[in-house]
């Protein structure tokens, strides 16, 4: 049994190793692009200065529009709990587009534009840089991606099987790194050794990488948890799961022409209701809270109010949020290491960059073992 492990191993390692180091680097460069792109740009994300008090966010609104096409509205502004920082208003188009506005004065910061060598990363981790086919051809870059992922999966669960030692010595051997016994020594222990501690941590990655690359494992996944998969390409979400979430409603009367009217009425009742909270975004008829705590980090609380009077209608608390949702929240959070906070992006962007070298070691041994090196 241990040869065959050993064997399946090898012979998925030596034609995927190479795309799978790929995608573990390109998703360790992923994991702090929020910060980075935060330290980069400061002007477009923090006030120089917090005033005392800030606009309403119906003159933001305006102020935002003023600006904009007549094709083009606000849909949902995001108030953010920390006073240093911008407020994000989201537009109707292109899709996920918004621009930072300063609260305290009203001014327009700029527009949000993801930085290009993030966005490279991303889709070289999504799609090895290929792109959907606008006549529905068969999506290259996607297919290899989720087709590594699975055989990445086998790689390490084979690889556990093929660790697992005899006695408490070679426990003691497999688990440490020996720099005094010699070069191939050192790539061995870094192969074995490093890679039993990771093990855990690239297996999650990938399991719940998977969700995006093929629907039958979606599909499967979620039934496994009593639910249907939600449609859709982020199979999951809604207002708030993320910076700047919001959604526009189409409605007749006062609110037509006057869209922001009870944004700041909606905005001052949740801010009031809930202390403790990280970002608020209000929409037209809808608005959502979210928190910076442990776990699902696309968690929020929903609500919907009448967008004539103000009033709310409907709220479906996070605890009460339907569980595909919720199960999505928690398969994106345990797949970028976000659940936990900075430590677990942190242990997550070491085991994805340490993952990433795992071939590689691999390969030198292999070669080794057959003398061309």
């Amino acid at each position: 049994m241990r040869k065959t492990f050993k064997k399946l191993h090898l012979w998925l390692s030596l034609p995927f190793g190479l795309i799978i180091s790929v995608l573990c680097f390109s998703g360790a460069a992923l994991v702090f692009e929020k910060e980075i792109s935060e330290a980069a740009q400061q002007p477009l994300y923090f006030v120089k200065e917090a005033g005392s008090s800030t606009l309403s966010m119906d003159e933001l609104a305006e102020r935002v529009t003023a600006t904009l096409p007549d094709s083009i509205t606000v849909t949902g502004l995001t108030a953010f709990a920390d006073p240093q920082r911008t407020w994000q208003a989201t537009l109707s188009q292109p899709r996920r587009a918004s621009v930072y506005i300063n609260p305290y004065t009203g001014e327009i910061t700029g527009r949000y534009e993801r930085a290009p060598f993030f966005a490279f990363m991303f889709r070289l981790h999504r799609w090895l840089l290929d792109t959907i086919k606008p006549d529905g051809g068969m999506f290259w870059g996607k297919m290899i991606v989720g087709v590594s992922t699975l055989a990445f999966v086998f790689v390490l669960l084979s690889g556990l099987f093929v660790w697992i030692p005899r006695n408490r010595k070679a426990l003691r051997n497999r688990l440490r790194v020996e720099r005094q016994k010699g070069r191939r020594r050192l790539w061995y222990d870094l192969h074995v050794s490093v890679g039993i501690y990771i093990f855990l941590f690239l297996l999650m990655m990938s399991l719940t990488g998977l969700t995006w690359s093929f629907d039958w494992y979606r599909t499967g996944l979620y039934k496994i948890f009593g639910v249907e998969a939600p449609t859709g390409g982020g199979h999951g979400g809604s207002l708030g799961k993320g910076e700047g979430g919001g959604e526009r409603r189409k409605e007749g009367g006062d609110a037509s022409r006057l869209p922001f009217a009870h944004w700041q009425n909606v905005y001052n009742q949740l801010a009031a209701a809930n202390s403790a909270y990280h970002q608020i975004t209000v929409g037209q008829g809808v608005a959502s809270v979210t928190f910076d705590r442990w776990g699902n980090r696309r968690a929020a609380d929903q609500y919907k109010y009448d967008s004539h009077t103000g009033e709310f209608t409907g709220v479906v608390l996070y605890r009460d949020a339907a569980k595909a949702n919720k199960i999505f929240g928690w398969i994106y959070s345990l797949h970028v290491g976000s659940f936990g906070g900075t430590i677990t992006r942190i242990i997550w962007f070491f085991a994805a960059l340490v993952g990433a070298s795992l071939p590689l070691t691999g390969y030198y041994l292999w070669m080794k073992r057959k003398r061309w090196v």
